[in-house]
């Protein structure tokens, strides 16, 4: 919106179907979103574990 984008635009982009639910996210107050931030803990980048299906899951997938 600070850089002239049209609020349905922006709603298209967030995929939602009314400009209200739009209005909601646009206008909610900053220094709650920034508190709600402070609260998370960082993001660590972690080594991606594999999935280990299950037997019981494997003979159903091969039953189909």
């Amino acid at each position: 919106m600070h850089a002239g984008v049209d609020c349905s635009v922006i709603a298209l982009w967030l995929g939602l179907e009314l400009i209200e639910t739009t209005q909601t996210y646009l206008h909610a107050h900053l220094a709650l979103k920034e508190a709600a931030l402070a609260k998370l803990n960082p993001y660590e980048h972690s080594k991606r574990i594999r999935c280990q299906p299950s037997d019981r899951l494997l003979a159903l997938l091969e039953a189909l």
